[in-house]
């Protein structure tokens, strides 16, 4: 499923216009985005919770060269199941 797919998906389940689906849908998205930059995590109960972690610096190998090489220290965005989610597929 798209983003498209989607947003037709929520404006069929909650009887609202594309638009107005499609605007939610933006809104929840930028939401977490704004959230997890802050280093908040999202938690949706049943759901499952959005967060960041952070990923240490190391020293990688370039496969074509064989170089070494420092990779930076970065963060990771997350998503981990909950239960209801988890139930839901199985």
């Amino acid at each position: 499923m798209n983003k498209s797919e989607l947003i037709d998906a929520i404006a069929a389940s909650a009887d609202l216009p594309k638009a107005a689906a499609g605007r939610a849908l933006d809104a929840v998205i930028e939401s977490v985005t704004g959230a997890l930059k802050a280093g908040d995590s999202v938690v949706l109960v049943g759901f499952g919770t959005f967060s960041v972690t952070d990923r240490p610096a190391r020293i990688g190998r370039n496969p074509q060269t064989g170089k070494t090489l420092e990779i930076a220290a970065a963060k990771k965005p997350g998503f981990k199941a909950g239960k209801a989610l988890k139930e839901a597929v199985n």
